[in-house]
């Protein structure tokens, strides 16, 4: 059947067959990737954040799919259909990391390295600076980013600054579309930092973040960048 989604009407009962159809694949035929469309579903059409959760959760925990405990530890988070709870929220993104998730990667290496008094998590850079790692090798660009930026300035007592390691966690992020990250490639072609000084690769890489920014103008703040560089 053709649904005229223009019609409101139609429009109500395709959602409603959807639904049926999500009920049956999670409960009856007990399909992981079934179980996490009908969270969605609850999430966004029914607007039913509580059920979501423990959607998530459930699918999480009885059928370990990444993508769930990924959402529950962000539910876990925020406090969103669920009571708040960092620590809680750190165990599901772990388990989501554990299962290909780089998201949770990166949100677990954060809840590791993130110090103020509002964390409830155990401050660990060692840990933290792994789950990024792992963020990063999963294609995360904000995974590379976050470690260039560790190793641009270094850690007290945790980590020396490598100016080397900077500029290859940094190339990888620019790489896999962080324009902060290409931005700071540049200034390091530019300055000699980390890498042999270029002139024309730091004139490359400044077009590059110029190009990115006019595709994301709207969306991110401007890149400030050397233009005597």
């Amino acid at each position: 059947m053709a649904w005229d989604l223009k019609n409101e009407e139609e429009v109500k009962q395709y959602l409603e067959n959807l639904g049926t159809e999500y009920r049956f694949g999670c409960l009856s035929e007990k399909k992981p990737e079934v179980c996490h469309l009908l969270g969605d579903f609850m999430e966004s059409i029914k607007k039913d954040f509580n059920k979501a959760a423990s959607l998530y959760r459930s699918t999480c925990d009885d059928y370990h799919f990444g993508r769930s405990c990924h959402k529950f530890a962000t539910y876990s988070l925020t406090g969103k259909g669920c009571q708040a709870d960092q620590p809680k929220a750190f165990e599901y993104f772990k388990k989501g990391c554990s299962l290909g998730e780089a998201d949770s990667c990166l949100y677990a290496g954060l809840l590791c390295t993130s110090n103020n008094e509002k964390h409830q998590v155990k401050l660990d850079y060692p840990q933290g600076m792994g789950f990024l790692n792992q963020s990063c090798d999963k294609g995360n660009h904000n995974g590379c980013y976050y470690l260039s930026g560790m190793y641009l300035s270094g850690v007290p007592d945790v980590l020396e600054k490598n100016m080397t390691t900077a500029y290859n966690y940094s190339m990888k992020a620019c790489e896999l579309g962080n324009i902060y990250a290409c931005a700071n490639v540049s200034r390091m072609y530019s300055k000699g930092d980390g890498v042999a000084q270029n002139p024309e690769l730091a004139a490359k890489y400044k077009n590059k973040v110029f190009e990115m920014e006019k595709e994301m103008r709207g969306h991110f703040k401007p890149i400030e960048m050397e233009r005597g560089a």
